[in-house]
């Protein structure tokens, strides 16, 4: 569900919209299209960084893109839905969000499925995507132009109790999404998950209300997140990722050579995002050690048998397509 709104009722109320959505500029006039972005990314994110200084070079002969971080546009989980109104051009989505709607997308959400950055491109361009991802443009009306690496998902706690297995996770207050994938994949952890916004992480975990968070290691340094915790477990759980999600009316109302410009810049933002974003993960270890922060790998296989366990058994399997992680692992 999107804020409580079943899937047919999203899909229903979004038709209107779909149908009479207002075309921001004149593709075949003078004016240029209008992109707002809205996500709950920070303007220092590799993402944010990448869209404004990659893709929007990309399409400035044509269009004006209009990036708003921090969430201040749209809330954090209701992008889809403005996009499927007719209310936004673009976002930032997850396989999480798409799961709200479309109950295959959890697969993405498994934790230890993905194994590298490499490995996601390769997915997200192969055939067997090509069905999920029409029906999302055919139902929802937003195209899923490319994929961006947002990097390996570490436990960061306030807490001082060494985590080696995830035994040790129990009665810990972990801060997840408010998905139903995300709150799983915290409980598969051993943790006791906690439905709270991005926005609010920070306060959270300085008040106690949370013992901690999930987020790859450039995520905790850009949100400061460092400052009010005290260790991070490289646990790796997820080799996290995003979606550029684009308006599909917007995208028909493009010409060839407009949307071909489009495409282009999306894959180069998502590729600049992607090396810049690795190369942190490499740098970001001793920094934060250098801040004070204990920084140590658990018992990774434990957490990689505990977490599959939990997936394999759970009704989240019972939607994926059948022998996609067969395909999944085959690339």
């Amino acid at each position: 569900m999107i804020n409580g709104i079943t899937r047919r009722a999203f899909l229903g109320t979004t038709a209107v919209g779909l149908g009479s959505m207002a075309f921001a500029g004149n593709v075949f006039g003078q004016d240029k299209v209008k992109l707002r972005l809205s996500s709950p990314a920070t303007p220092t994110d590799q993402r944010a960084v990448a869209l404004t200084e990659v893709f929007a070079p990309g399409v400035a002969a044509f269009a004006d893109f209009e990036p708003h971080w921090n969430a201040t546009l749209f809330k954090q989980g209701t992008e889809l839905e403005a996009i499927a109104r007719g209310n936004l051009e673009m976002s930032i989505t997850s396989a999480q969000e798409l799961a709200s709607i479309y109950p295959e997308w959890s697969i993405f959400t498994a934790g230890y499925l993905h194994r590298d950055a490499e490995h996601q491109k390769k997915v997200f361009a192969a055939d067997f995507m090509d069905p999920m991802k029409k029906k999302v443009e055919d139902e929802l009306g937003v195209k899923l132009l490319t994929v961006m690496y947002l990097g390996r998902r570490q436990v960061n706690l306030r807490t001082e109790n060494e985590i080696k297995t995830p035994a040790d996770m129990a009665g810990i207050k972990l801060r997840m999404p408010g998905t139903d994938a995300w709150q799983f994949l915290g409980s598969a952890l051993g943790a006791n998950p906690v439905p709270l916004a991005f926005t609010e992480i920070y306060t959270a975990l300085q008040t106690g209300a949370v013992d901690g968070q999930d987020n790859p290691l450039p995520t905790v340094r850009d949100s400061k997140f460092y400052e009010v915790t005290k260790q991070i477990v490289l646990t790796s759980h997820l080799v996290d990722l995003n979606y550029v999600a684009f308006s599909k009316a917007v995208w028909d109302k493009l010409t060839p050579d407009q949307q071909a410009a489009v495409q282009k810049a999306a894959d180069d933002a998502a590729e600049s995002g992607r090396q810049k974003q690795l190369a942190l993960e490499a740098e970001l270890e001793q920094f934060f050690k250098d801040q004070g922060l204990k920084v140590y790998t658990p018992d990774v296989d434990a957490f990689r048998t505990h977490v599959q366990k939990a997936y394999l058994e759970s009704d989240l399997a019972k939607d994926w397509p059948e022998g996609m992680v067969d395909k999944v692992n085959a690339l």
